[in-house]
């Protein structure tokens, strides 16, 4: 049955997000305080008329190859046809090629605001059908179910009767975690970071990477006294130094002096998880230099979801 669309627009935000966390390589995700503003109305008109400020407002495309319409024309077809035109209006605010998350906000945001475009959306996609949506755009799922639920997520994929399924399970972050990001000027396109990654890797170095990934789940839940121990990574960030080198000198200054920091994503964000107060976010701002814009930053506790007016 053709999906019958609302009159109205609809307006949505969804959270930056950064993925890995250290050794959770492609499962861990974390929802950020950040969040990237879409509202889109339903035109009569075979048209797409899309207006951005923001970050990548003069890079990004303002045609159907936008990021945010191929997901929101991914979510009609999912939910039984197609609109005759779109309004979109985007305000960015998560920088772009940073890795935190940008591409699994607009998805995110796509395929939500066309879940409420249409009438009955809600009860016809639920999040799992998002969350397998936003894999096969995004091609990985740890950003998009951070992006979805909010908060911490563990995000896996599996075949399930012939099929290739995604899956994620919340986690409860515990209330004196803050995030401190680091965002460097360039930036890092996933693609380039993910063919620095080798085919092998030793088998002492996977050992220590499954214990600390375990080790961060329950940290993140329970024990941030562990996170500094917890978010040491063995299978992938070093791989990707010389894509960074300024983040990485940056990494390396914080966790010798017993910081939890990590790449965030596939970089070239330095990302922090502390229990400290303003104080330590003005005494790692410093040893951070000139070189980082410094985003003293919560956890975002929901993810994508409408705003009403």
């Amino acid at each position: 049955m053709k999906p019958t669309f609302k009159a109205q627009s609809m307006q949505v935000q969804v959270p930056a997000t950064s993925a890995n966390l250290g050794p959770g390589f492609d499962s861990l995700g974390l929802a950020l305080g950040m969040h990237d503003r879409y509202i889109a109305q339903i035109l009569d008109d075979a048209i797409i008329d899309i207006d951005i400020s923001g970050e990548g407002a003069e890079t990004v495309p303002r045609n159907d190859k936008n990021l945010v319409i191929k997901s929101m024309y991914k979510g009609f077809e999912f939910l039984g046809g197609q609109p005759r035109g779109v309004a979109l209006r985007a305000l960015n605010v998560i920088p772009h090629g940073r890795g935190l998350g940008s591409s699994a906000s607009a998805i995110v945001g796509g395929l939500s605001l066309a879940r409420a475009l249409v009438l009955g959306g809600n009860e016809q996609m639920s999040n799992e059908d998002m969350l397998n949506l936003a894999n096969e755009l995004e091609g990985h799922p740890d950003n998009v179910a951070a992006a979805i639920y909010g908060g911490a997520t563990i995000a896996w994929q599996e075949m399930q009767h012939g099929r290739n399924v995604a899956l994620s399970v919340q986690l409860e972050v515990d209330a004196r975690i803050g995030v401190i990001a680091f965002v460097p000027a360039t930036s890092v396109a996933t693609s380039k970071a993910r063919k620095m990654l080798p085919e092998l890797i030793n088998h002492s170095d996977a050992v220590k990477n499954s214990a600390n990934t375990a080790l961060l789940v329950h940290a993140l839940s329970h024990r941030p006294d562990l996170l500094h121990t917890a978010t040491e990574d063995f299978l992938h960030q070093s791989y990707r130094a010389e894509a960074m080198p300024a983040s990485f000198a940056l990494l390396n200054k914080l966790r010798k002096a017993g910081v939890a920091a990590f790449i965030s994503g596939a970089g070239p964000t330095v990302l922090v998880l502390h229990t400290g107060g303003s104080s330590e976010v003005d005494e790692l701002t410093r040893a951070a230099g000139d070189r980082f814009i410094t985003r003293a930053l919560g956890v975002s506790r929901s993810g994508a979801s409408l705003i009403a007016g």
